[in-house]
C-alpha cells in the first residue's frame, strides 16, 4: 500500500519573519500552506524591525498587531542630514505615526506560534530548492506531499542556491546594528545621516523610559565598537545627551540584487527576491509588499493559471527596482564626494524643502502609501 500523498497549495522554505507572515495571510484566505525550516526555532535576536504605516495596517488585518502594541515604539518624525547640506530636512505626519518600532523576536514568536498551534510548521528540515517540481511527491519526516508553488524566502541566505539567479548592483556595504542608550528622551524622531563614510539610520528603540535608540550603520569601512560608539556621539551626545553604546554588535553583508527562479512555480519574496541599502529602511517593508501583492493576484487568478508567476514578479518588478535603484543612487551621489554630485545633492535638498507637495509624495513613499505600479 502506498503512503497517502497530503496535497498543499503552497511550500514555503524559510520561517523567517516573511516567510511566516505570508503563511498566515495565505492561510488566512483558506490556502493550504506548509512552512519548512532548517533551523530549531530561537528567539535570541536583539534587532529591532521598523514597520512603516502600510506593513502596521497590514499586521493589524491579520490580527497581529494588537499583540504588538503595548510593546512597540512610534515614528513620529523623520529627521534627515547630511554632510553636505547645512539644513535638516524634517518629514512628519500628523495625522498619524509614520511608522513604528518593534523587536524582531516579539513579532517573530507571534507569527511561529501561530504556525506551530495551526499545524503548518516543520523545523529541521534542509530542503534543496533544486529538488522542488509542483505536484510531484516530496518526502518530509517520512510522509508525503505534494504543492502546487513554492515560495522561497530565506532572507539573506541565498547565496549558494543555484536555482536563483542574482542579479547584483552597485558596490557592496557592510552592514553594523545595535543599540545605545542616552540621558534624554528620543522624542520619537527617527534620524538618517549622511555621514562621509556611509548613512547612519536611527531609531527610537521600544522603552518605558524613552532613552533607548537602535542604529544601522551601511559602510565600506571596517568598524569596531569604538569606532562605532564615536560616530554616534559625534552625530549625537548634542540631541540624545550621554551616550552609552552597548557592546553588543550585529553586522553582515549588503548585496543589493534583485532575484529571479530558474525553476517553474517558484515564487520569491523578501530579501530572497531583493535586497537594498538601509538608507530608507524599507527592505522588510517591501518583503510585505510582496505577500500583500501576492494576495492580489491570487484574488484576480487561480493558481494553475499558466501566467500566474510571469504576472506577479511583473507587478513587483516597478516597485522592487525603483527602490533599488533610488537607495543606489543615493549612495552613489555620497560616495562620489565631486562637485558635480554635491549641486545636485544640494538642488534635490532644497526642492524637498520649497516644494510641499513634492515632501508630501515623499512622506506617503516613507510610509508606504505609494504603490509604485
Amino acid at each position: 500500500m502506498k503512503n497517502k500523498i497530503s496535497n498543499y497549495d503552497f511550500l514555503i522554505v524559510g520561517a523567517g519573519l516573511v516567510g511566516s507572515i505570508a503563511a498566515i495571510a495565505l492561510h488566512q484566505k483558506k490556502y493550504t500552506v506548509l512552512v519548512v525550516e532548517k533551523n530549531n526555532l530561537s528567539y535570541k535576536d536583539q534587532r529591532t524591525l521598523a514597520v512603516n504605516a502600510n506593513s502596521r495596517e497590514f499586521l493589524r488585518n491579520l490580527g497581529i498587531w494588537k499583540h504588538l502594541e503595548t510593546n512597540q515604539e512610534h515614528i513620529n518624525k523623520i529627521l534627515i542630514k547630511d554632510y553636505v547640506n547645512k539644513k535638516d530636512l524634517t518629514f512628519q505626519n500628523y495625522q498619524e505615526s509614520m511608522g513604528s518600532v518593534i523587536f524582531n523576536k516579539s513579532l517573530l514568536k507571534i507569527a511561529r506560534d501561530f504556525l506551530v498551534r495551526e499545524k503548518m510548521l516543520l523545523t529541521g528540515i534542509n530542503f534543496d530548492l533544486s529538488k522542488f517540481k509542483a505536484k510531484t511527491s516530496i518526502s518530509f519526516n517520512n510522509k508525503q506531499y505534494s504543492f502546487n508553488k513554492m515560495i522561497v524566502s530565506l532572507g539573506k541566505n541565498y547565496e549558494n542556491h543555484k536555482s536563483i539567479k542574482k542579479s547584483y548592483f552597485y558596490s557592496s556595504h557592510h552592514a553594523y546594528v545595535g543599540f545605545f542608550n542616552h540621558q534624554k528622551n528620543h522624542n520619537q524622531t527617527a534620524y538618517e545621516i549622511f555621514t562621509t563614510n556611509g548613512p547612519l539610520a536611527v531609531l527610537p528603540s521600544p522603552s518605558k523610559q524613552k532613552k533607548s535608540s537602535t542604529f544601522i550603520y551601511s559602510t565600506k569601512n571596517k568598524m569596531n565598537v569604538e569606532n562605532l560608539s564615536s560616530l554616534i556621539k559625534n552625530h549625537f551626545e548634542l540631541s540624545h545627551g550621554k551616550i552609552n553604546l552597548k557592546s553588543l554588535i550585529n553586522s553582515y553583508a549588503i548585496r543589493p540584487h534583485l532575484s529571479r527562479p530558474i525553476l517553474k512555480d517558484i515564487l520569491l519574496i523578501g530579501d530572497t527576491a531583493h535586497s537594498i541599502h538601509p538608507v530608507a529602511g524599507q527592505g522588510w517593508n517591501l518583503g510585505i509588499k510582496d505577500i500583500q501583492e501576492l494576495s492580489n493576484c491570487l484574488d484576480l487568478y487561480t493558481l494553475g493559471d499558466l501566467n500566474f508567476d510571469k504576472i506577479y514578479y511583473s507587478k513587483r518588478l516597478v516597485e522592487n527596482f525603483s527602490y533599488l535603484a533610488f537607495t543606489n543612487i543615493l549612495n552613489f551621489l555620497y560616495d562620489t564626494k565631486k562637485p558635480l554630485t554635491k549641486s545636485f545633492i544640494k538642488v534635490s535638498f532644497n526642492a524637498l524643502i520649497h516644494f510641499p507637495n513634492l515632501k508630501k509624495m515623499f512622506i506617503k513613499l516613507a510610509m508606504g502609501k505609494i504603490k509604485l505600479v
